[in-house]
């Protein structure tokens, strides 16, 4: 018995605990409990959304569905799309899953054979290249560079990191953890190199609309993709309208590879319930003022915080241009794991470290500060004040 472990496949004996998780776990019971360490806000799912899932289920929409998600989700995914983008969409372009998670790894699944390599700028949220790695391939990390608080990635890095195993790249713009967002100009020039290799990109635009540039979102793959591009892009109803809990996403591709992704979704978890999905249309169709409350309440969060922990004199970082988190280093912090626990476990305060969003983040913290004002000034005050302990 003692070598069960050793008896499961690779991909599972080898995936590495959540960074995030552990501080979750260590700090969860805490009385005084602030917890910044994970991507979501503190508000509830709306009523209007949750009056839409007990319609359905009154109406005793409790049976198998549409494999692909039921009609009025994928029309209401394409019209929302049409009204952020200013362009026609088709439903048979969308496609919905059971959270943003699984859409990354059915995307995954789509377009990489086990063996091969998915280029992944880094910093980056850990999932992604946990999805790739339990899938039997080999994500190929490529720097997000650091200066003066600030990030970028460059072209040259990531066409050099491409080889004859590489089979998609993949972006997150607004990115987490770091909220650096890409020009349109360096997505023209990233799609190129995809074209230009025959790779997939999968997309990872769920932060578009927590964009604080003069823009009312971020640039995108949108602007200027072809409808039959090799682009997957993976979406979520979770940060737009407190839906975390939920786990209710969509895929977008071309509806050429329809059927691919309906065979995916039917031999994983054969759809996402209807009466959540009624809820999803709810948030698509009547939640327009709620999600800007969502936006503009980040936005203040992103000054507060950051301008709060300025007052110590050791914070490293720029007021990051969309997603909401701040990624910053602390002058004399270099192991931030250690950092975090001490942090949740004395002062109640649980932020993620950076060494679990992989090379380039060891010497970061990550705060979300998609939450009150209350919530928000409470966790600096702490912050700042047991610094000086360190």
């Amino acid at each position: 018995m003692s070598n069960l472990i050793e008896r499961l496949s690779a991909g599972a004996r080898n995936t590495a605990e959540s960074g995030i998780v552990e501080v979750f776990n260590a700090g969860w019971h805490h009385e005084a409990l602030i917890p910044l360490w994970a991507g979501e806000g503190d508000l509830p799912t709306p009523d209007f959304i949750n009056r839409a899932v007990k319609a359905s289920l009154d109406r005793g929409e409790t049976f198998y569905t549409y494999q692909r998600g039921i009609p009025q989700l994928r029309e209401a995914l394409a019209a929302y799309h049409q009204d952020l983008y200013g362009r026609v969409f088709s439903a048979e372009r969308f496609f919905v899953t059971g959270s943003g998670m699984q859409a990354i790894q059915l995307a995954v699944q789509a377009v990489v054979d086990p063996g091969r390599e998915v280029i992944v700028p880094s910093p980056s949220w850990p999932n992604i290249s946990a999805a790739v790695e339990i899938h039997g391939a080999r994500p190929v990390p490529v720097p997000l560079r650091e200066a003066n608080g600030g990030w970028s990635l460059h072209m040259e890095e990531i066409e050099a990191a491409i080889t004859p195993h590489t089979a998609a790249l993949f972006l997150n713009s607004p990115s987490n953890p770091t909220g650096w967002t890409a020009s349109e100009d360096l997505l023209r020039a990233f799609l190129e190199i995809a074209r230009k290799n025959g790779l997939w990109i999968i997309a990872d635009e769920i932060y578009a609309q927590y964009f604080y540039g003069e823009q009312p979102r971020s640039p995108s793959f949108y602007d200027i993709a072809d409808e039959d591009d090799q682009i997957i892009f993976v979406n979520s109803f979770s940060k737009n309208w407190a839906m975390t809990g939920w786990r209710v996403g969509w895929i977008s591709a071309p509806p050429i590879i329809g059927q691919v992704v309906e065979n995916l979704i039917q031999y994983s978890t054969s759809g996402v319930p209807a009466f959540m999905q009624w809820g999803a249309v709810a948030a698509l169709t009547e939640g327009e003022d709620f999600l800007a409350s969502q936006i503009e309440r980040a936005r203040l969060g992103r000054n507060a915080v950051f301008e709060g922990l300025q007052e110590t004199g050791r914070i490293g970082a720029k007021p990051p241009d969309g997603a909401f988190y701040l990624f910053f280093s602390i002058d004399g912090v270099t192991d931030t794991r250690r950092f975090a626990l001490d942090l949740v476990r004395e002062t109640g305060v649980g932020l993620a470290p950076g060494s679990a969003f992989g090379p380039g983040g060891e010497n970061f913290v990550r705060l979300c500060y998609a939450r009150g004002q209350d919530q928000l000034a409470e966790a600096v005050r702490r912050i700042n004040a047991w610094l000086p302990e360190i």
